[in-house]
């Protein structure tokens, strides 16, 4: 899971500062969150899979289809 987010970043040519700004955290905690030495919690998995579009299955490497789910709707 760690390397496939760092993957996600660096194709999509972010920083990790650049990343934490967007998922509003600080950037030590997401290095942190790609080094794999913190948990990843439900709430910014939930923020990763949506600032990809894609869903939290594929960020924990459960699947490799990258497409999101179809959205619940409400």
């Amino acid at each position: 899971m760690y390397r496939r987010i760092r993957d996600l970043r660096e194709d999509s040519d972010l920083t990790q500062a650049q990343l934490a700004e967007a998922l509003n955290c600080y950037q030590q905690t997401y290095s942190q969150y790609e080094l794999g030495r913190q948990i990843i919690p439900p709430d910014v998995l939930i923020a990763l899979a949506k600032f990809y579009n894609t869903s939290v299955d594929y960020l924990l490497g459960l699947t490799n289809v990258r497409e999101p789910y179809p959205r619940i709707p409400g």
